[in-house]
């Protein structure tokens, strides 16, 4: 089985962050988006992995590399190129966070295909053409929504439905035979110029084939927004297993599930767990609380930062308090002591600012 990761998209929803850097590689913990999908393909045993790729592809394969680091075989596929995998593959939006992983979302279809036989048509026995994964939401009109009949089968797909069949919606990890490519070329692109996997899957089940679903456990959220990853952040810290490889003086107090990585420093300060402070940042005279992530190469100085997402090589010095915030890369955060006192900003294109 092979596994296709969508990692084309614009991230307008995360601007301006993503003006400078694909959504996919914004962190969670420390760690790009886009790598947890890989990581989680390898561990159900998917090692041959398509990533599909928009206008930011040279920085995801930058990122990626060739998947060597992940035990995996990555393969890069322009957006407008055809794609016709001859086999079952798993389709993994890029910018999803799933707790649960794929191993039994894998498991589950490879299992039923096994026991299939060659009954008569909508039998439950005969093989599924696709797999899909829902959760149920209580806001469901926002979503992508199936409708399941008394056996499990789906029988109805609708995007953002005023009226939904249920509250069944499709988290965005699917698995797929090559009948799916059959799907592809006989739909027509939707309102919005393209063509939707929901109207594939649609199709599938229109021609008599056989659509299953999986139930989520656990959590999932899409990251394409701030308040979601910085959710994410919050969960995947969570998880976090003590380590301290950097250099915490006499005169600091570390608490709870903290990682400092190696070259960290920090200095007469308290860090609060869950708390991750990338390779080579600096902490002095400050307090990091709770599910915050400090990327590499920062400076936080007599600052107070929680429940945040700091990216790589900016600094925070002089701010009382920085909350539930989500700081771009090479940024700069600081409080003026030049008078009089005012509030000093230099803000790019679809920016956020929230004063007290």
């Amino acid at each position: 089985m092979k596994g296709l990761i969508l990692s084309g998209g614009a991230g307008t929803r995360l601007r301006p962050i993503t003006h400078t850097s694909a959504k996919q590689l914004v962190p969670v913990a420390n760690k790009p988006i886009l790598f947890y999908g890989i990581e989680d393909m390898v561990a159900a045993g998917i090692t041959d992995i398509g990533i599909i790729t928009g206008e930011t592809g040279p920085e995801v394969m930058e990122a990626v590399g060739d998947g060597s680091r992940f035990g995996a075989q990555i393969t890069y596929i322009a957006q407008d190129e055809p794609l016709g995998l001859a086999q079952d593959f798993v389709m993994y939006l890029g910018d999803n966070m799933l707790q649960q992983g794929l191993i039994e979302f894998v498991h589950t279809f490879e299992l039923d295909r096994a026991l299939a036989v060659e009954p008569t048509l909508h039998d439950d026995h005969v093989a599924p053409s696709a797999q899909i994964l829902l959760a149920e939401v209580p806001d469901p009109h926002r979503f992508g929504i199936a409708a399941v009949n008394e056996r499990g089968h789906v029988v109805q797909l609708v995007e953002k439905p005023e009226d939904p069949p249920s509250n069944l919606a499709l988290v965005g990890v699917y698995l797929f035979t090559p009948a799916i490519h059959e799907a592809v070329a006989s739909i027509e692109p939707s309102a919005r110029g393209e063509l939707e996997i929901t109207d594939a899957i649609q199709w599938l089940i229109d021609q008599g084939h056989r659509v299953r679903h999986d139930s989520l456990t656990g959590w999932w959220l899409d990251t394409g927004k701030k308040d979601p990853l910085l959710e994410s952040n919050r969960r995947v810290l969570e998880t976090l297993e003590a380590r301290i490889d950097g250099e915490v003086d006499d005169s600091s107090d570390v608490d709870g599930r903290v990682v400092i990585e190696a070259g960290a420093e920090i200095r007469n300060s308290r860090i609060r767990g869950p708390v991750i402070i990338g390779p080579g940042s600096v902490v002095v005279d400050s307090y990091i609380g709770p599910y915050t992530a400090i990327g590499s190469g920062c400076r936080i100085e007599r600052a107070d930062v929680d429940q945040s997402v700091v990216l790589d090589r900016s600094s925070i010095v002089g701010v009382t308090r920085l909350s539930d915030s989500l700081i771009g890369r090479d940024a700069e955060v600081h409080r003026s002591r030049i008078r009089p006192a005012a509030t000093r900003l230099m803000i790019g294109d679809h920016s956020s600012v929230d004063l007290e």
